[in-house]
């Protein structure tokens, strides 16, 4: 999906077209054969929905892999579902731009959201090291300033996907040479997490992925999410070995279907490194968490779709770990809770586009 991600990040000019919807599909379908391992094959009937819903509402049947995939996890169809291909072909620069592009420097969203929940304590960009009010700081003042509070750090770098590009320093390891050579990023408190993560696992920050929109008349709402966390021995979620399961939005609990899904979506009944009985299981202080992602959201609200990284950490604090405010993922979502976005009107854009 590393293509993908890429090309998806600007305009599609024609060649890029070709060479994005043949990723997407290759994916799909690899996410469709996985699927029906587990499930049985894709009925010839349910094939047929997907590829004429395709044709009828998106206009090409080059958004029917995507459909089928999702369809292959719920053995029916559903109309409504958003082919990723076409998010990252319409959604994305329509209801996002390059106002999305925000998110990813942590210093301006900060800046924005004037966020309480926030990790940030610190920045080094473009050479100039401050603190989280802009005061550009000489090495020394920032080291005492990092760890005035603190006895552990993490450095993220700019743009760091899947879990790379994390990096755990203290007053004793912390090198500003290496800081340098690693670029742009972002300090941020080392969080101890609630102990209802510890249970599955105690040695990584585990995290809650929510995606919220924001709908043609100003309305916030949060439309899916995940709970995701680290393997044992990782010393933090990385996305080539996670584990992730859906999250009830309406109650915050747990799926109450007994299944947890490896990175590339394979299903397990039973968690790989514990035996928790996790089905039901309510994440704490879940209401507060909606609540507030909703008042954030409601700030940028011309970012119509984010996807927010949150924990709670042992005090029941919200803390923000990072927003996606670009090509943020959906498939998981529409696959085992879809259709997410439903009345939003998205499947309207490649006619609108068209028309223009």
């Amino acid at each position: 999906m590393k293509t993908i991600k890429k090309i998806a990040k600007n305009v599609l000019k024609k060649g890029e077209k070709y060479i994005y919807h043949k990723e997407h599909n290759l994916e799909a379908f690899r996410m469709m054969r996985l699927t029906e391992s587990y499930k049985g094959k894709l009925t010839s009937k349910n094939k047929k929905l997907c590829t004429e819903y395709a044709l009828d509402v998106f206009g090409h049947k080059k958004y029917a892999p995507w459909l089928m995939s999702y369809c292959s996890f719920t053995n029916e169809f559903k109309e409504g579902w958003i082919p990723d291909n076409y998010y990252g072909e319409f959604v994305v620069p329509h209801y996002k731009g390059d106002y999305g592009k925000i998110c990813d420097r942590s210093s301006i969203i900060n800046k924005v959201l004037n966020d309480k929940y926030s990790s940030d304590i610190g920045y080094f960009i473009n050479g100039l090291l401050f603190n989280q009010i802009n005061e550009v700081l000489a090495p020394n003042k920032f080291k005492d300033h990092l760890f005035k509070n603190e006895e552990r750090i993490v450095f993220k770098i700019e743009n760091s996907l899947q879990g790379k590009g994390v990096y755990f320093f203290d007053k004793n390891t912390f090198d500003i040479n290496k800081i340098r050579k690693l670029g742009n990023g972002v300090f941020q408190r080392f969080i101890i997490q609630h102990s209802f993560f510890n249970q599955f696992n105690d040695s990584a920050l585990s995290t809650i992925r929510l995606t919220s929109v924001c709908d043609d008349d100003g309305k916030i709402e949060v439309r899916a999410g995940y709970f995701r966390f680290g393997r044992k021995g990782d010393s933090h979620v990385i996305s080539s070995r996670q584990m992730r399961i859906p999250i009830d939005i309406k109650n915050g609990c747990l799926w109450n279907i007994r299944l947890a899904f490896y990175p590339k979506s394979e299903f397990t009944e039973k968690l790989p490194d514990s035996d928790i009985d996790f089905p039901g299981m309510k994440l704490p202080v879940f209401e507060h968490c909606i609540s507030e992602i909703k008042r954030l959201h409601a700030l940028i609200p011309f970012i119509r779709c984010i996807g927010w990284d949150v924990i709670v950490d042992n005090n029941n604090n919200l803390r923000i770990i990072e927003l996606n405010g670009g090509h943020n993922g959906i498939t998981f979502n529409e696959m085992v809770q879809g259709p997410c976005f439903r009345d939003l009107g998205w499947e309207k854009l490649n006619k609108k586009q068209n028309l223009s």
